[in-house]
């Protein structure tokens, strides 16, 4: 009798859930003032060992044979509380330990204080760089339909149910046993008898409540009843845009350095033009300059020890903002689930990128030592057919929040920057002539021609993907990483930027693109995503996106000129301010090319340091790009080749957020994602401190 009022309850309970869900889907959002706080949280993080299975017949475990006499149901004690928390919360994780390393970083003081935990728990190595090898994409860097997760095979857009761990709190006597069921009035009840003080873990079903009763005995006989009821909500996130947005600067696993000089050669020909650098640790091939024309073999040994992105293709990490966004609601909200998609790509315009294909980064691991396709596909396109996919499995299932970051390579950013760093010889000559370069007037003119229409057909193509409302896109301006202070560029100079012979900073190119971005590129971006400014929206009201700039302040102060006595020994030691940072020698560069005497490998990519933002040794040192996926044009002869020369030490993520840079904005992004579905921020949690620098995994 009792089990058919449980179920008749839960029927009851469970057939108005599809409308109402439905209609969470396209409700307007609220003004800030009305936002509704989330489900109560669960206090702590706790886990315990999986209860062992009960005997055959025992009570509790539902066998036919073992039908207890009827008892009186004991009274419901509202003191007693059903507590539980999904597991492994974020999905894009296929094991719950990386998600519990990253929960451990957590103290509610926010994402840039949890990756100052995690680089001193790494020694700056990164935290990532095991991680990306169990992620639920494969070695292209797309999602994966079916994910296993811990065991568990899962359809990464539609899942079924969701592991929960389930816990009871409240006047409990030590030795108490508690006979759990939970029933969501689909299937049989599941249930299961273990010590009061041990978690349940079980899967419940998406989109329905499961009602969780427990019956409590104490070691004298006496009982008691709690119950409570179980529902995720699993929370559908796509980001989109250009470098900022997919982590550019920031591999998982970044490239292991070598201590032995590796030759270049600069287009002046000759071995005059030699000059060494670092080179990629594990290669065995040749290092000097004597190769004659193109060797695959040496090539495909060189990639091998390069270093690892989510996606290769398009420069995609676990550092990205939009993704430690993600992943923040996810360490927030015990009771939600988040669903991933990260589909931003580096280089990517509006045009090529968003709505076209566009150019690959690099090949994929896959692809690596064969034939390069050299184009990812529209983002837009991948993410229609995903929602397309979801709407079959779960038609009311749509997308609660975008991520969005987009403009820069609209206006020839990369063109800026090179113009402003590659300072003298014949390097600048052949960039000039091949229309590498681009000034300020050039950014300007397309800022007030082109951007705008652009900006609008963009606006049009998403606001059928968030349900008619774009105030559920969170557009994430950049911050101007060319700042010595709130009014002042970096200085000139080859300080962080000599790891190439012709690279150094002209101060007068910088400061004329350093007031462009702040006067007139980052305010014309908030117009757009605002419809303000002269920016003319058909409906202001359902096409005004959540606007976030709030991280620009603190970038004012750790552009890529910034430097501190707390910066790594490394960098105060090696990196020189006057540009002397690599031996100049090119005979005992081969096997000593720093300066200061110290190994390469020496160099931390994620240790904390005062800047935010990459020079060109820091991406040199920490991705050195070979980019297979250029233009025949751009190819270079050989791994030595003067082309190859350049891009290495660029094509990683100078001039891009560091993962310090890149927490931050995630930061600045979170009162806006929980403004858009519907959250509070958490209490400060107490949490026992990390374990000593180098002690994670690596």
């Amino acid at each position: 009798m009792r089990r058919m009022i449980l179920l008749a309850v839960a029927a009851m309970s469970i057939a108005a859930v599809p409308a109402e869900h439905a209609a969470a889907q396209s409700r307007p959002l609220p003004p800030p003032a009305s936002i509704a706080p989330p489900v109560p949280m669960t206090p702590g993080e706790r886990l315990v060992p999986e209860p062992l299975p009960a005997e055959p017949g025992a009570p509790g475990t539902g066998a036919p044979n073992a039908a207890p006499a009827e008892v009186a149901a004991p009274p419901v004690n509202p003191a007693l509380q059903v507590q539980w928390e999904v597991k492994s919360r974020f999905r894009l994780f296929r094991s719950e330990k990386d998600f519990r390393t990253i929960v451990a970083a957590d103290r509610g003081d926010g994402v840039l204080a949890a990756e100052a935990r995690l680089a001193q728990a790494t020694d700056g190595r990164g935290w990532a760089q095991d991680m990306v090898a169990r992620l639920c994409v494969d070695a292209g860097g797309t999602l994966v339909e079916t994910c296993d997760r811990d065991g568990e095979k899962e359809n990464y857009l539609s899942p079924q149910d969701h592991r929960v761990g389930v816990l009871l709190s409240g006047p409990l006597t030590a030795g108490s046993t508690c006979d759990w069921s939970f029933a969501d009035g689909l299937n049989v009840p599941q249930q299961a008898r273990v010590p009061c003080e041990e978690e349940v873990r079980l899967r419940v079903r998406f989109g329905v409540p499961t009602i969780a009763t427990v019956d409590v005995t104490a070691t004298d006989g006496s009982r008691q009843r709690g119950s409570g009821t179980i529902q995720v909500r699993d929370l559908l996130i796509a980001g989109l845009g250009d470098s900022i947005a997919a982590g550019e600067g920031n591999p998982d696993r970044p490239v292991k350095l070598s201590d032995d000089g590796f030759c270049f050669r600069r287009f002046l020909g000759g071995t005059l033009s030699e000059y060494y650098r670092p080179g990629r640790a594990g290669f065995a091939g040749n290092k000097s300059c004597a190769v004659a024309g193109a060797d695959t073999t040496i090539t495909a040994a060189w990639n091998r020890q390069g270093a690892r992105w989510m996606s290769a293709a398009c420069h995609r990490s676990l550092y990205g903002y939009q993704l430690r966004t993600a992943l923040a609601i996810a360490v927030e909200n015990p009771q939600l689930a988040v669903t991933f998609l990260p589909l931003a790509c580096s280089g990517a315009t509006i045009d090529a990128g968003l709505f076209n294909a566009q150019a690959s980064r690099e090949c994929p691991l896959t692809a690596r030592g064969g034939n390069c396709a050299g184009k990812s596909p529209a983002q837009l396109t991948a993410l229609k057919a995903m929602l397309t996919k979801t709407a079959r499995a779960q038609p009311a299932r749509g997308l609660d929040l975008m991520l969005l970051t987009v403009g820069a390579n609209d206006i020839l950013f990369s063109s800026l920057v090179a113009d402003v760093i590659v300072d003298a010889g014949t390097e600048r000559v052949l960039f000039n002539r091949g229309g590498q370069f681009a000034t300020a007037a050039d950014s300007q003119r397309i800022l007030a021609s082109e951007l705008p229409g652009n900006f609008a057909k963009l606006r049009t193509a998403l606001k059928p993907l968030v349900g008619g409302n774009l105030a559920r896109v969170v557009y994430v301006s950049y911050g101007n990483p060319a700042l010595a202070g709130p009014s002042s560029a970096c200085p000139g100079g080859r300080d962080g930027f000599d790891v190439h012979p012709a690279f150094g900073v002209d101060a007068t190119r910088l400061r004329s693109v350093a007031e462009f971005v702040s006067g007139q590129f980052l305010p014309r971006m908030q117009a757009l995503a605002r419809c303000e400014g002269g920016i003319l929206c058909r409906d202001p009201n359902t096409e005004t996106m959540n606007f976030v700039d709030s991280h620009q302040t603190a970038f004012a102060n750790h552009g890529f000129c910034a430097r501190a006595e707390t910066d790594p020994a490394f960098d105060r030691e090696c990196v020189s301010t006057k540009g002397e940072t690599f031996n100049a020698d090119p005979v005992s560069a081969v096997s000593d090319p720093l300066t200061c005497g110290a190994a390469a490998s020496e160099y931390r990519p994620y240790a904390s340091r005062a800047r935010w933002v990459r020079t060109a040794d820091d991406s040199y040192f920490t991705a050195m790009t070979y980019p297979e996926g250029v233009s025949g044009s751009m190819q270079p002869s050989d791994i030595h080749d003067a082309t190859w020369g350049v891009l290495s030490a660029v094509y990683g993520g100078a001039i891009h957020p560091t993962a310090q840079g890149h927490a931050a904005m995630a930061d600045a992004a979170m009162p806006a994602a929980r403004h858009v579905l519907e959250l509070s921020a958490p209490a400060a949690v107490t949490a026992e401190p990390l374990p000593p620098p180098g002690t994670l995994s690596r």
